[in-house]
Parts: structure tokens; C-alpha cells; sequence
């Protein structure tokens, strides 16, 4: 009896197991990095604008002339705009936390692949960690806002690399990511929001919120299990020319000189990095599949920083500020649950929630304009049905791209659709300036 249950337990059974343990850690350490990478972006966006607004308070000190005064309610006492409007667009702060990302997803894919994943890693750590130093120990406003570029610097190189490195992994990992970074909305709201509710002032929030660029770390290094062969401190060029004089070694070893000159040029085409003119063929290859990931964030964003301030209903029980806070958690939690989904369901035609996301930025743009919603309960449903399209549309434009694109292009092709959502949101940015402008004026 002893020896049948010590054959049941050995060794296949310890493989079968190693196996699926493997497998849920790295779900598990990509859900980690997903919500690490997008932490910082997400709590950028409300903590600049708070740190920002106490600097300049405290930069005061001179008489100066009148400013818009803001009452504990979250109006503005001295607007008289029927939209109760901040003199600045939201906007202006989406700008500064999109702007590096995208500058970062157009060009890296086309030379990031020189830089080892494990440096990679590391600097988006160090930059994370600095954006938070910077942010809350900043005396002028100018170190905020670098700040801010710092965060938008380590989610934009860390979401291309990441997304890139599961290529190396299962596909399923790809919901471990989707999962991470909706789960980044939510924690990040949930808990800025929080630790200042109870009393902690926005510079010690972000403070404690250094925890979150050592998870990253610890997610990395010590939570994934990568196969043996991924090269974590060399670049891929590196790897490609190791690998190909073993094979030029090989073909020398096992046939005549002229055999070697007519494999090694296909092999090379096979196995080699991609060129800069295929990299080109793969990103027209990709506009299937950028432009509705893009056409869904900018309606996405265009709603959130251009319309949602402007979503403000006096008589109900919530003020101006509490409501927009609710439709801002209210949209993450819908991103979470869509980006969770992907082990459920899965959505080929990405353009349809793309129509429908424009759909909802119309719907609301007319109901900015002549105010025919009759509460804030209709709008929490809209916002958090907005967040259920965009975070499908992220999470099964990557699982698809994975899914189609030939071996050798799928690690470049997923670092280089990254820019759609980044584009989208940077024209809805753009887009919000005159819209805030026209309605403030009414």
C-alpha cells in the first residue's frame, strides 16, 4: 500500500501539479503587475489636483486678485454658469497624465526591444516610486507636475513591456493583466479616497502609496515563474545573435559551405528580430484592431473629462463634488468587472462596443446641453454601463491580437497596439477643452 501511494505521488503527479501552481502564480503576479502599473496613473489624476490646489493656498501669501472660491459643498460660489463649472477643465490634469504615455507607446516599440525586461522593470519601479516622492514632498508646482509626467512615464512603458512579456507565458495571463489594471481604478479611488476621508492629508496618502511600486517588484522577481529560456537581463537583440551563431556553428558542423549560405538567410527571416520596414507592415496590420480600441477610449474619456463635471443635478442629495467622485468610482468598477471577463466571455467584434460607446458620449452630450435626465441614479447607470464597454474592449483587443498575429510579430504587435487606448484618451483630452469652454459660457 505504501509503494502505490508513493507511485500515485511521483513523479507525474508533482508535475501535473508544479504545473497548474506555475500557472496560477503568474495569473496571480500579472493580475499584481496590472494593478501596480496603473495605481500611480489613476491616483495622479485626483491627488495632482488636490496638491496642486493647497500649493497654491500656501503660495498665496501676497495679495493677489480675486480667485474662484470654492464652498465645502463643491461649488463654486462666484461661478454663474447654470453648470456650476471649475475655472479649469478636468481635462488639463488628463492631459498631463496621458501626454508621456503616449509619446512612449508610438515610438518604444521600435527600439524597447534593445532593453532587457528585467531593466525595464526596475526603472519603472524607481520612476513610480518618484512620481509619489515627488508629488507630496513638492514645494512649487512645477515639481507636481513633473511629478505627474513621472507616473504617466512608468504606466506607459510599463503597459507595453508587460504586454509584450506575456507572449512569453499562456494566453490566459492576458486576463490576469485585464483583471490588474481594472483593479487599479477601483483600489486606487477607493483607497485615495479614503485615507483622506479619515483625516490623512493627500501628501501622506500618496506617501503610504509607495508600497505599491515595491509590490511591482515583488511581483516580478519573485511571483512569476518564467520558462528557462526568457531573457531576463538581455536584450532581444542579444538573444536573437546568440541563438543564430549556434545555428550558423550547426549548419557549418553538419553540411558544406554552400548548404550554409542558402539556409541561413531564411533561417535568419524565421527566427531574427523584425526589421523596421516589418514592424511597419505589422502596425497597418494592427489598425483593425487599434482604431475601435482608440474610437472606444475617446468617447470613454471625452464623457469622463468632458462631460461627466458637467452631469450636476442641485436638488439631489449628493453635492457637486460628491456626484462626480461617484461617477468617476462608479466607471472604474464597471472597467474592473469587463476587464475580469475575459475567462467568461469573449468579444471578436470590438467595433460594436465601440458604436455603442459613441452612442453613450452623444446621449450624454445632449443631456449636457438640454438636461432631459431626471437624476443622478440614470447617469450612475450609464457611467457604470460605460465602463463595462471600454474595459471589454481593452481586454478582448489584446486577447485577439495574442490570439492572431504570428509568433514572431506577437511580441512587438502587442507593445504596439498599446497606443490606441493612450491616443483615444489624449484626443478626448483635447476634445473636452472647447466643450467645457461652450457650456461654461451658457
Amino acid at each position: 500500500m505504501e509503494q502505490t501511494a508513493s507511485v500515485n505521488t511521483d513523479p507525474g503527479h508533482r508535475s501535473v501539479t508544479n504545473g497548474r501552481c506555475s500557472q496560477w502564480r503568474n495569473w496571480t503576479g500579472f493580475w499584481f503587475l496590472g494593478l501596480c502599473n496603473n495605481f500611480a496613473y489613476v491616483v495622479m489624476l485626483s491627488a495632482a489636483h488636490d496638491i496642486l490646489k493647497k500649493q497654491e493656498s500656501e503660495n498665496g501669501t501676497a495679495p493677489t486678485p480675486p480667485t474662484v472660491a470654492v464652498d465645502f459643498q463643491g461649488r463654486n460660489s462666484s461661478n454663474s454658469s447654470r453648470y456650476d463649472c471649475n475655472p479649469v477643465s478636468t481635462a488639463a490634469v488628463l492631459l498631463a497624465d496621458i501626454l508621456p504615455t503616449l509619446v512612449i507607446k508610438l515610438f518604444a516599440p521600435f527600439v524597447i526591444h534593445n532593453l532587457p525586461y528585467g531593466v525595464r522593470v526596475l526603472f519603472c519601479v524607481i520612476v513610480a516610486a518618484a512620481s509619489f516622492l515627488l508629488v507630496s514632498l513638492s514645494t512649487a508646482v512645477w515639481i507636481s507636475i513633473l511629478g505627474v509626467i513621472f507616473a504617466s512615464i512608468s504606466a506607459g512603458l510599463g503597459e507595453l513591456s508587460f504586454l509584450s512579456l506575456t507572449v512569453f507565458f499562456t494566453r490566459d495571463v492576458l486576463g490576469g493583466w485585464g483583471s490588474g489594471t481594472g483593479g487599479a481604478g477601483v483600489a486606487g479611488a477607493f483607497l485615495y479616497s479614503g485615507f483622506t476621508q479619515i483625516g490623512l492629508s493627500p501628501q501622506i496618502t500618496l506617501l503610504i502609496m509607495l508600497v505599491v511600486p515595491f509590490a511591482m517588484l515583488i511581483s516580478y522577481f519573485i511571483l512569476l515563474v518564467p520558462p528557462p529560456s526568457f531573457p531576463q537581463w538581455r536584450s532581444r537583440t542579444m538573444e536573437y545573435t546568440a541563438v543564430g551563431s549556434e545555428e550558423r556553428q550547426r549548419l557549418v558542423d553538419d553540411s558544406d559551405q554552400e548548404q550554409q549560405e542558402k539556409s541561413t538567410p531564411a533561417d535568419d527571416r524565421s527566427t531574427g528580430p523584425l526589421t523596421f520596414t516589418e514592424k511597419l507592415h505589422v502596425s497597418r496590420g494592427l489598425l483593425k484592431f487599434v482604431f475601435p480600441l482608440g474610437l472606444v477610449y475617446f468617447a470613454e474619456y471625452f464623457i469622463n473629462q468632458g462631460l461627466m463635471e458637467l452631469l450636476y443635478f442641485p436638488n439631489f442629495f449628493l453635492s457637486h463634488a460628491e456626484q462626480y467622485r461617484w461617477y468617476q468610482t462608479l466607471y472604474q468598477v464597471g472597467v474592473f468587472v469587463s476587464r475580469s471577463s475575459l475567462c467568461c466571455v469573449k468579444i471578436r467584434k470590438v467595433w460594436a462596443l465601440s458604436l455603442l460607446q459613441v452612442v453613450n458620449a452623444v446621449l450624454l452630450l445632449f443631456a449636457v446641453r438640454y438636461q432631459f435626465l431626471p437624476s443622478a441614479w440614470l447617469v450612475f447607470v450609464i457611467v457604470l454601463y460605460e465602463g463595462l464597454l471600454g474595459g471589454a474592449a481593452y481586454v478582448n483587443t489584446f486577447y485577439f491580437i495574442s490570439k492572431e498575429t504570428e509568433d514572431r510579430q506577437r511580441e512587438f504587435a502587442m507593445a504596439a497596439a498599446s497606443v490606441g487606448d493612450s491616443l483615444g484618451i489624449a484626443l478626448a483630452g483635447v476634445a473636452a477643452f472647447p466643450i467645457h469652454r461652450y457650456f461654461c459660457s451658457l
